[in-house]
C-alpha cells in the first residue's frame, strides 16, 4: 500500500514542476529576455556571501555555472529518490540515497576543478610567453595581456574572460587578475597577480618579470611531475587496497551469489555487511586523503 501512494507523490511533485516550470517560461516576457542576453556580457562577480557561497564557488571554479538557478528542483529530485529508495529497500534504501548523491556531486566538482585548474596552469606559460612578445613589440602591459587571451585555448580562455570583462569595465589590470587568482585560490595565478601588482605601483621591466615566471611555472610542473614518478608505487599501493574488497564482493556475486544473498536476508549479517560498506567508504577517504598531500 506504501509503494503506490510513494509512487502517486512522485508523479504529483514532478507534474507540480513541469506546470511551474512552463508557466515561468510562458510569463517570460521579451524584455527579460533582452536583459538576460545583456547581462551576458558583464562581469562575472563572486557570488554574495550566503548560506550557498561555497556550492556556488565551487561550482563557479569547476566551470559548472551556478547551482542556485535550479537548486529547487535538484532538491526536490533528491526528496524523491530518498522516498522511493525507502519504498525499495527501507530505511537502507534511504540512507543509501541520502549519502551517496551528495558525495558523488562533491567527488564529480572536485574532479572538474582539479582537471580545469591543471589545464589553466599548463597554458598559463603560453599565454605569458605571447604577452613578452607583445610587450617587445610596442604593446602596454594591459593590451598585451587582453590580447593573449584572446590568443589563448580553453578552459584558460574561458576562465580569464573575466577578467577581460573586468578590465573592460573599468577595474585596473592587476586587480582584476588578482580576482581572478583569489577565485581559483592557485599559486601561479597568485604569482602572476602579485607581478602584475608590483609593476604597477614601482614599475620595471615587465617582460623580464614575466619570464622569470614562465620560468618558475615551468621548473615548478617540472618537480611535481617528477614527485609524481616517485610516488607511482605508493598511489598504485593505495589504488590496490582501495579496489580489493570490491573486487572480492564482486567474485562473490559472480561465483556463489547465495552467499552474500544471504548475509543480507539475515539481521546480523545485514548489519555486518552495513558496517562493512561504511568501513571501506571511509578508508577510501583517508586514503584519498593522504594520496593528496603526497
Amino acid at each position: 500500500m506504501i509503494g503506490p501512494l510513494l509512487l502517486c507523490l512522485v508523479c504529483l511533485l514532478l507534474l507540480t514542476f513541469s506546470v511551474r516550470l512552463f508557466y515561468q517560461g510562458v510569463r517570460k516576457s521579451g524584455s527579460e529576455r533582452v536583459l538576460e542576453r545583456l547581462g551576458q556580457g558583464q562581469p562575472e562577480r563572486l557570488p554574495e556571501k550566503t548560506r550557498w557561497t561555497g556550492l556556488e564557488r565551487a561550482f563557479l571554479r569547476a566551470g559548472l555555472g551556478r547551482p542556485t538557478d535550479r537548486l529547487g528542483i535538484w532538491l526536490a529530485l533528491w526528496v524523491v529518490s530518498m522516498l522511493m529508495g525507502s519504498a525499495v529497500a527501507s530505511w537502507a534504501g534511504f540512507l543509501l540515497l541520502l549519502v551517496v548523491p551528495p558525495l558523488a556531486l562533491r567527488v564529480y566538482v572536485s574532479w572538474r576543478y582539479r582537471r580545469r585548474i591543471h589545464r589553466i596552469v599548463e597554458q598559463l606559460p603560453q599565454m605569458l610567453d605571447h604577452t613578452v612578445r607583445s610587450l617587445k613589440s610596442g604593446r602596454t602591459l594591459a593590451d598585451a595581456v587582453m590580447g593573449s587571451i584572446d590568443a589563448s585555448e580553453d578552459p584558460l580562455k574561458t576562465a580569464m574572460g573575466r577578467v577581460q570583462r573586468n578590465v573592460q569595465l573599468g577595474v585596473n589590470l592587476p586587480d582584476a587578475v588578482n580576482d581572478f587568482a583569489e577565485l581559483y585560490e592557485q599559486d601561479e595565478l597568485r604569482m602572476f597577480a602579485l607581478g602584475l601588482k608590483v609593476n604597477h605601483r614601482y614599475g620595471g621591466n615587465a617582460s623580464e618579470l614575466l619570464e622569470n615566471l614562465i620560468k618558475l611555472i615551468r621548473e615548478r610542473d617540472q618537480g611535481a611531475r617528477q614527485l609524481r614518478a616517485l610516488t607511482g608505487e605508493t598511489r598504485m599501493t593505495a589504488w590496490v587496497l582501495g579496489s580489493l574488497p570490491l573486487i572480492l564482493v564482486s567474485y562473490f556475486m559472480m561465483s556463489n551469489p547465495g552467499y552474500m544473498l544471504g548475509m543480507w536476508n539475515d539481521e546480523g549479517g545485514r548489519q555486518m555487511l552495513i558496517i562493512a560498506v561504511c568501513l571501506q567508504v571511509t578508508g577510501c577517504l583517508a586514503l584519498w586523503r593522504m594520496l593528496r598531500s603526497v
